[in-house]
C-alpha cells in the first residue's frame, strides 16, 4: 500500500524561538499543539493520536496525551533519538492514519535546548551507544566535535572549502532576515563568517546551529478530511527511513556519502518524482557541511557539483533550488528538524511572506543524514493550492 497523497498536514503551530522560554517543555508542547489545532480548525476532541521524539529532553507522548485530556489514545509514538528521526515522527503518524489506526494525530518537538538540556552539555545521562565508552576518555563528546570530523574529510578531500561553508551560512542568514520568527536576522558577509571564532576546527561559530528554546507542532489527518478544514492541506507524497552506520562504524572507510544517498532512490520512487521536481528543500543543517553533502546525496545537484551550485547562488531564494528558506537551524532556530517541516508547509501553502518561493509545489524535508544514531529519514510534501 502506498502512502502517496493519502494523508495531509492540516495545521501548523509554533511557540516563540528564544534563549530562555521560562516554561517547561510540556508547556511549550501544549502551546504549539493548541496553535496547530486552531490553525487546522480542529479541537482537542478530534485528536486520537500523538507522536514525538526526543533525547530525554522533552515532554514524552504519554504525558502530553494525558495533559491534552485524550482518554483513549489510538496511536502513540514516543521515539527516543535525535535529529535523524525528525521526519519519522510525521511519516509514522501518516502511516497510522493511512492504515486506519488513527484519524487525527498531533506531532511535535518541544525543547529547552538553551536554558535547560544543552546538546552535549554536562549533567546529562550518557547516550545508549556502545561506542560512547571509547569517546569519553578523549573528551570527544559534543556534536560540534563529531561533525568536525565530517567537515575535515570534505575539506581535505577538496569537495568543499571555507568559502562554500561560509556561503551556506551567509545565504541562510539572508533568508532569516525575511523571516520575522528567526532568532538571528542581521545580515552576514563572507568576511563576517571568516572572522567568527573557531568552535572545533574546521567549524566556526557560524557553522553551528543555534541553541533554542521552542516547540513546533503539526496536525495530520486524511487528505479527504483535510480538504474540508480551515487551511489548504499539504499532502505527504512520500516518506522513507534509512541508515545503519554511524560516525564510528567499522564498515565505513569514508564518511561521505551519507546514509541519505542510499535512501534517496526509495524516497523519490515512493513519491513518483525525480530530484529535479523539487521546488524547495529544507535540509537538516545542524552544521554547514551537511547542506552541500545532502545536495549531492539526494541528487539535487550533479555529483561533485555542490560547491559550484552553492557559490553560484542556486540555493538562495530566487535560485534554482532555494534551501532552508526560513534560515534553517543556523539562523531561524533549532527545533530538532520539525521547524523544517513547518517551513515546507508554509511554502507549499503560499504562507511564507517575503521569503515565499514563487510557484513552490513540491518540497523535500530531510532529517540528520545518519551520522549520529545510525538512522536518517526524509519527507516529500506536495501543495494542493
Amino acid at each position: 500500500m502506498t502512502l502517496r497523497d493519502r494523508v495531509a498536514v492540516a495545521g501548523v503551530g509554533r511557540t516563540e524561538l528564544s534563549k530562555n522560554s521560562g516554561v517547561s517543555t510540556l508547556t511549550l508542547a501544549l502551546r504549539a499543539i493548541r496553535a496547530a489545532l486552531d490553525d487546522a480548525g480542529l479541537s482537542l476532541r478530534d485528536v486520537d493520536g500523538v507522536a514525538t521524539h526526543g533525547v530525554g529532553d522533552s515532554a514524552p507522548a504519554p504525558v502530553v496525551a494525558a495533559a491534552l485530556g485524550i482518554r483513549d489514545v489510538a496511536f502513540m509514538l514516543n521515539q527516543s533519538g535525535g535529529g535523524g528521526l525528525s521526519a519519522t515522527v510525521v511519516g509514522y503518524a501518516a502511516a497510522a492514519i493511512a492504515t486506519g489506526q488513527a484519524e487525527v494525530v498531533v506531532c511535535w518537538r518541544a525543547i529547552n535546548a538553551r536554558s535547560e538540556f544543552r546538546m552535549g552539555g554536562t549533567g546529562r545521562d550518557a547516550p545508549p551507544l556502545a561506542e560512547f565508552q571509547y569517546q569519553v576518555p578523549y573528551g570527544y563528546l559534543a556534536p560540534p566535535q563529531q561533525f568536525a570530523m565530517l567537515a575535515r574529510e570534505l575539506l581535505d578531500g577538496g569537495a568543499l572549502d571555507e568559502r562554500v561553508l561560509g556561503t551556506v551560512s551567509v545565504t541562510q542568514r539572508a533568508n532569516a532576515a525575511r523571516n520575522p520568527r528567526a532568532m538571528l536576522r542581521t545580515p552576514l558577509s563572507l568576511d563576517d563568517y571568516l572572522a567568527s571564532p573557531w568552535v572545533v576546527e574546521p567549524l566556526r561559530l557560524l557553522d553551528c546551529c543555534l541553541e533554542t528554546d521552542a516547540a513546533v507542532a503539526l496536525v495530520l489527518t486524511s487528505a479527504a478530511r483535510a480538504r474540508d478544514l480551515a487551511r489548504p492541506p499539504v499532502l505527504i507524497r512520500a516518506f522513507a527511513t534509512g541508515g545503519g552506520d554511524t560516525l564510528y562504524s567499522t564498515r565505513r572507510t569514508t564518511l561521505a556519502p551519507s546514509a541519505a544517498a542510499l535512501m534517496a532512490p526509495r524516497l523519490f520512487g515512493a513519491a513518483g518524482l525525480r530530484p529535479e521536481d523539487i521546488d524547495v528543500a529544507e535540509l537538516y543543517d545542524a552544521f554547514t557541511p551537511l547542506v552541500p553533502l545532502q545536495l549531492e546525496d539526494y541528487g539535487l545537484c550533479p555529483p561533485g557539483g555542490a560547491a559550484e551550485f552553492i557559490l553560484a547562488g542556486q540555493t538562495a531564494i530566487g535560485g534554482r533550488l532555494p534551501v532552508n528558506t526560513h534560515g534553517g537551524h543556523l539562523s531561524e532556530g533549532y527545533v530538532h528538524g520539525l521547524n523544517h517541516v513547518a517551513e515546507a508547509v508554509d511554502q507549499l501553502r503560499g504562507d511564507a511572506g517575503d521569503r515565499q518561493v514563487a510557484g513552490a509545489r513540491t518540497a523535500l524535508v530531510s532529517a540528520q543524514p545518519g551520522y549520529v544514531g545510525g538512522v536518517t529519514s526524509a519527507l516529500i510534501l506536495g501543495g494542493s493550492r
